[in-house]
C-alpha cells in the first residue's frame, strides 16, 4: 500500500487545491498499485521482454498471488482511506501461455482453474475495495 500512498502524496504535492471551494462537498483522488507475489518474491512490471518470458515460465506449477492496493483521499477534508486485497491464480494450462496473468484475455480465461479472491483484483483494481474506501473517505 506504500506505493499507492506515495502516488497520492506526489500528486497532492504537485497540485494546489485552491480550486476546491467550500460549497463543493468532496473531490476524491484514487491511487492504486498492483504487484504479483510468486514464491515469496514481489514482481513488479518486467523490465524487458526476456524478463517477462522468464516470469511466465516460472509460474508453471505454482500459484501466483496478485496483491492490489487502493488509496482514496478526500481532497476537501484530507481524509484518506486505504486497503489491499490478495487474489491467487492457480495454474491450469493458463500459466504456460504468454500473458499468463492477463486473466481477462479470451484465450486465457478458459484455462484458469481457480481464482481465490475477485477477478477484478487480479486485473489490477478491486471494484469492491475501491467502492468501500470511497464511502469511508466521504463519511469521515
Amino acid at each position: 500500500m506504500a506505493l499507492a500512498e506515495a502516488k497520492a502524496d506526489a500528486i497532492i504535492s504537485r497540485n494546489t487545491m485552491d480550486h476546491l471551494k467550500e460549497d463543493v462537498p468532496s473531490t476524491l483522488l484514487i491511487t492504486a498499485d498492483t504487484v504479483v507475489v510468486y514464491e515469496g518474491t514481489i514482481r513488479e512490471k518486467p523490465s524487458s521482454k526476456e524478463e517477462a518470458r522468464e516470469f511466465i515460465k516460472g509460474y508453471s506449477g505454482g500459484v501466483a498471488a496478485v496483491v492490489g492496493s487502493v488509496v482514496v483521499t478526500n481532497l476537501a477534508t484530507g481524509n484518506r482511506k486505504g486497503g489491499w486485497e490478495r487474489a491467487e491464480v492457480e495454474e491450469g494450462i493458463m500459466l504456460n501461455v504468454a500473458g499468463g496473468l492477463m486473466l481477462e484475455h479470451p484465450l486465457t480465461l478458459p484455462f484458469v482453474d481457480t481464482v481465490v479472491g475477485s477477478a477484478d483484483s487480479v486485473m489490477g483494481l478491486s471494484k469492491a475495495l475501491t467502492e468501500k474506501l470511497i464511502l469511508e473517505a466521504l463519511s469521515s
